[in-house]
C-alpha cells in the first residue's frame, strides 16, 4: 500500500498534495485522495479533519471548491479528502446511474456479493486511510480526528461518527455536515443505495447507516453541527427536521446537536464555502482541546 505522490501545491503556507495507492478495501483498485498539511506540521503531528464529498464527486471537489484551507491553516489542522467510491471495479452496472455505483459509494461496507469485494468505503475511510498515512510517516495525529461532509458525504460523516460512539471506539471527536442525507432509509437516494449494496436491503441500511435511527441509540454526549439551505432542490432527500426531532427525543440538546436552517441557500459549493469557516472552527474546538 505504498503511496505515490501525484502533485503538490503550496497553499496558505502549507501544502496540498494528491496521492494514489492500491486499495485492498476497494478490491485492489487504485484510489486517490488529497491531503492538506498546514505549515505547523513541519514541527510535529497535527490533528486530522476528514471531508467526505457527495454524489458524483471525487477527492477534488472539497479540496478545490470548499473554501476550507484558509481556516484550517490558521487552526493548524490537516484536511483529508478521500474519493467517493472505488473506480474501475469492472462491475456490471456501476457506471449506469449517477446516484449509484461509481461516485456514489455511500460510505458503507457492501454485503451484497456483487458489490462486497470493492464497495467498502466505510473501511477505506475509517481504517485503511489512517493506516496507510501512518505507515507513510506523514505528520498526522489520528488520536485527534473529526469528520465532516456534504450531502451523501454528510450522511457518511454523521453515520461514521455515530457508529464510532455506538461501538465505543470514539474514533472521531466531532461531526458536521452540509445538506446531509439524514434519513436515507426513507428517501429515494438512500433506498436505492441500500437495496443495491446491502444483502439485507433497506432494513440493514436503517439499522447500520441511517443517522436519524442511530442518533436515538446514542446515550452519551455528542458534538454535531448541521447546516442546510431553505432553497435546496434536494431537501426532500435530506430530512434534517427528522434528524433534529430524533436527537431531541433522545435527549441531545442544542449544545450537542445544532441544526441550522440557512435562508435562501441551495445544495451547491457556494453554500458550503459560505459556512466553511464555521465548520472548521466548530471542529477546532474539539480537535485542539
Amino acid at each position: 500500500m505504498s503511496l505515490e505522490k501525484l502533485s503538490s501545491n503550496k497553499h496558505y503556507e502549507g501544502t496540498l498534495a494528491k496521492y494514489k495507492f492500491k486499495s485492498a478495501a476497494l478490491g485492489d483498485t487504485y484510489t486517490q485522495f488529497n491531503l492538506f498539511l498546514p505549515a505547523n506540521a513541519a514541527q510535529g503531528k497535527v490533528p486530522v479533519l476528514v471531508y467526505l464529498a457527495g454524489l458524483t464527486c471525487t477527492e477534488d471537489n472539497g479540496a478545490q471548491k470548499g473554501g476550507f484551507m484558509c481556516d484550517a491553516a490558521a487552526q493548524g489542522i490537516a484536511l483529508l479528502f478521500p474519493d467517493t467510491s472505488p473506480r474501475g471495479a469492472g462491475i456490471d452496472g456501476e457506471d449506469v446511474d449517477w446516484d449509484f455505483g461509481s461516485g456514489a459509494g455511500f460510505y458503507l461496507n457492501a454485503t451484497n456479493p456483487k458489490w462486497s469485494k470493492h464497495y467498502n468505503m466505510l473501511n477505506h475511510v475509517t481504517q485503511e486511510l489512517p493506516q496507510v498515512l501512518e505507515k507513510a510517516g506523514l505528520p498526522l495525529d489520528f488520536t485527534r480526528q473529526s469528520i465532516f461532509g456534504h450531502s451523501m458525504g454528510g450522511h457518511g460523516a454523521l453515520t461514521v461518527y455515530l457508529a464510532s460512539l455506538l461501538s465505543g471506539t470514539k474514533q472521531y471527536r466531532s461531526a458536521s455536515a452540509f445538506s446531509p442525507i439524514c434519513e436515507p432509509s426513507e428517501v429515494p437516494w438512500g433506498t436505492k443505495a441500500f437495496s443495491g449494496y446491502l444483502a439485507g436491503g433497506v432494513a440493514e441500511g436503517k439499522d447500520r447507516y441511517d443517522a436519524t435511527a442511530m442518533i436515538g441509540k446514542v446515550k452519551g454526549a455528542v458534538n454535531i453541527l448541521v447546516d442546510y439551505g431553505t432553497a435546496d432542490n434536494f431537501l426532500y432527500q435530506l430530512h434534517p427536521d427528522k434528524f433534529l426531532e430524533a436527537a431531541r427525543v433522545a435527549g441531545h440538546d442544542e449544545v450537542q446537536v445544532r441544526v441550522r436552517k440557512q435562508e435562501g441557500y441551495d445544495h451547491s459549493y457556494y453554500f458550503i464555502s459560505t459556512f466553511a469557516s464555521d465548520h472548521i472552527h466548530f471542529h477546532a474546538n474539539f480537535l485542539k482541546a
